[in-house]
């Protein structure tokens, strides 16, 4: 699936958040897994993956029963935080209390489409950046070498 655009939401008292219909209404329980998992992020939102997609970038790269320490490291971390979480007939998912403690997200949350993966991030602190991440654009293409630089620069 393909997440574009952003939609506000709340997270209710029981950390029950709804999926927007906008990304739920693409969702396909056999092509997309019965599921999300739900990774916190030290940046201080969670990332939420469908089931399918998860498992694909899980098992992607070479596995081992011997990995060296940083991977073994990063591997045990990734997955140790990373929780399994299903939507119920509503449409919503339960935010992991741990994954809101972690992050320091609050119960107003912008969801935002990230290419294969959702983010839902602390409303405020989206708005108070958004100006900012839209004049940045050009400069981190260019960074990474996705596309033209600056305008004005070539």
């Amino acid at each position: 699936m393909l997440f574009t655009g952003h939609s506000e939401h709340t997270i209710d008292a029981k950390l029950r958040l709804a999926i927007p219909a906008k990304y739920r209404n693409q969702w396909d329980p056999v092509q997309d897994g019965g599921a999300w998992y739900c990774i916190p992020w030290p940046t201080g939102h969670v990332r939420l993956y469908t089931e399918a997609t998860f498992k694909q970038l899980a098992l992607q790269g070479a596995n081992t029963l011997a990995p060296q320490e940083a991977q073994a490291g990063l591997e045990s971390s990734l997955y140790g935080f990373s929780e399994r979480v299903e939507m119920d007939s509503a449409g919503r998912i339960m935010i992991p209390k741990s994954h809101m403690e972690w992050t320091g997200l609050s119960s107003e949350v912008v969801v935002v489409g990230a290419r294969v993966r959702l983010e839902v991030h602390n409303r405020a602190a989206w708005n108070a950046t958004a100006r900012q991440r839209f004049e940045s654009l050009p400069d981190l293409i260019a960074r990474l070498g996705s596309g033209p630089s600056r305008p004005g620069t070539e």
